[in-house]
């Protein structure tokens, strides 16, 4: 524990600035500030990389590895056990922890097999406080309000836009420090598992009559007035916490890099976060390659796919249709030139997939032993089109980000199941067989199902 005493001693500094490469004026971390006041353009969290890169990468490496999973607080979180290449600025007494992250990162080798790529991970984010990977942002997001507080800062309340699980984690953390939390939802278009996370946690639940674009549209209306903080992924905060994602595959493979890495993409915060940490470990020396990252758009909401198409030269924002993945249903994403950037700098490659593929690759992984939300399963139908056509190779590592529980998504599984999604024709159906209470009547179904299954093609 010594190391660790040692190390948090050090006087680690960041601070937001513009995303705009001519501009680049600077604010505090304290500042209620979203957008650059100089030129509007968007802001990123900065460190002072000179202080973090004084540590040898080594020395970081062992700074993490005897953090993990320790209960020295804050640090056995996966988030705060690199609290000083996240947020230096809040004191130890503001972090709001759920002890998030350190998701399994596990081996989906039947999966792999069947599509030709025997070196396929899936990281867990979804085995979360709330069940999804928003609970590594918005950690850091929270811990800030806190800070800001605690120096005097006029905060009444945090806000947020969500398809879901962003309005869940700001719940959570709110409720566990105290604060209040609004959350701005389009009404009758989340699961209710996903709706009543936010009522149990007191959030003030406001269901508008419109889709996650409008909602956003409104909430950053109503968070000019700076006693209501915004907590989007506008926010870069947000991506301070979910950049560890990068990190920790890094440091689950032994600080080496897959080649490939699936995340869905909705808002496109998570693209950036991406992107963003695993540059750090390169300016480290912690590595010297990059993944290829490949961001899964589903085909009723895809602008970055279309722009992609495009050649990153005609951006238009779209109308999102109705998608059963209704966490990426979103037709403006806010963070959509940091994503680019960011997919500009790793080779990044942007796929979608129709509804029909991305029900049937939920069923099909959840077949292998997964239990897949349908944004992974946007992920996964677009990993199988780009092994297929030859991008994704035999012997790359490939890390799938599944970035929900799946039992959030309950009733879409059992409708899928129960043949009885809209246009969608379930291959991988299986339902309860209902037999009367006779040994011999089930004796039989038994011996027919596993006749029927060893008769079955092997999925291909």
């Amino acid at each position: 524990m010594l190391l660790i005493f040692i190390r948090s001693a050090v006087p680690y500094r960041a601070w937001f600035e513009c995303f705009n490469s001519d501009c680049k004026e600077r604010y505090a971390l304290t500042d209620i500030v979203y957008n650059c006041g100089k030129c509007g353009s968007l802001l990123q969290v900065v460190h002072d990389y000179d202080k973090i890169k004084e540590t040898s990468g080594g020395h970081w490496m062992r700074l993490f590895d005897d953090r993990k999973r320790r209960n020295t607080w804050p640090y056995g979180s996966g988030v705060w056990k690199m609290k000083e290449w996240v947020c230096p600025a809040v004191d130890n007494d503001n972090i709001v922890s759920m002890y998030e992250g350190e998701s399994n990162l596990f081996l989906a080798e039947r999966l792999g097999k069947e599509i030709g790529v025997p070196d396929l991970w899936i990281k867990l984010c979804g085995n979360s406080h709330t069940g999804s990977f928003k609970d590594l942002g918005m950690t850091v997001l929270v811990s800030m309000v806190k800070q800001i507080i605690s120096e005097g800062g006029d905060i009444r309340a945090v806000a947020c836009a969500s398809t879901g699980d962003t309005s869940a984690a700001l719940a959570a953390y709110c409720a566990a420090a105290g604060i209040q939390s609004i959350v701005f939802l389009p009404k009758n278009k989340v699961s209710p598992e996903q709706l009543i996370q936010p009522i149990a946690n007191g959030a003030l639940v406001l269901a508008l009559d419109t889709d996650f674009d409008g909602c956003m549209k409104i909430v950053q209306e109503v968070t000019s007035d700076s006693t209501i903080y915004l907590a989007n992924s506008k926010n870069s905060l947000r991506i301070e916490g979910q950049k560890t994602v990068s990190m920790e595959i890094a440091q689950q493979f032994d600080w080496d890099i897959p080649d490939v890495i699936v995340i869905p993409g909705g808002n496109l915060g998570n693209v950036s976060a991406l992107g963003k940490g695993f540059l750090l470990l390169e300016k480290v020396g912690i590595v010297s390659k990059r993944p290829r990252i490949v961001c899964a758009q589903a085909e009723m909401a895809n602008p970055l796919y279309r722009y992609y198409k495009s050649g990153y030269t005609d951006y238009k924002p779209i109308q999102a249709s109705p998608t059963f993945a209704s966490a990426i249903q979103i037709g403006d994403p806010v963070s959509i030139d940091k994503a680019v950037s960011m997919l500009r700098e790793f080779n990044g490659v942007v796929e979608h997939a129709s509804e029909q593929e991305l029900a049937d690759a939920c069923a099909r992984g959840d077949r292998t032993g997964m239990y897949t939300c349908p944004h992974t399963g946007v992920a996964l139908a677009a990993l199988f089109k780009l092994v297929k056509r030859g991008e994704v190779e035999q012997g790359d590592r490939v890390v799938v980000i599944s970035t929900a529980h799946g039992l959030k998504f309950s009733n879409f599984k059992l409708e899928y199941h129960k043949q009885a999604l809209s246009h969608i024709k379930s291959h991988y159906a299986n339902m309860p067989m209902e037999l009367p209470a006779d040994t011999d009547a089930v004796r039989k179904a038994i011996d027919e199902r596993l006749s029927e299954k060893n008769q079955r093609p092997r999925a291909g």
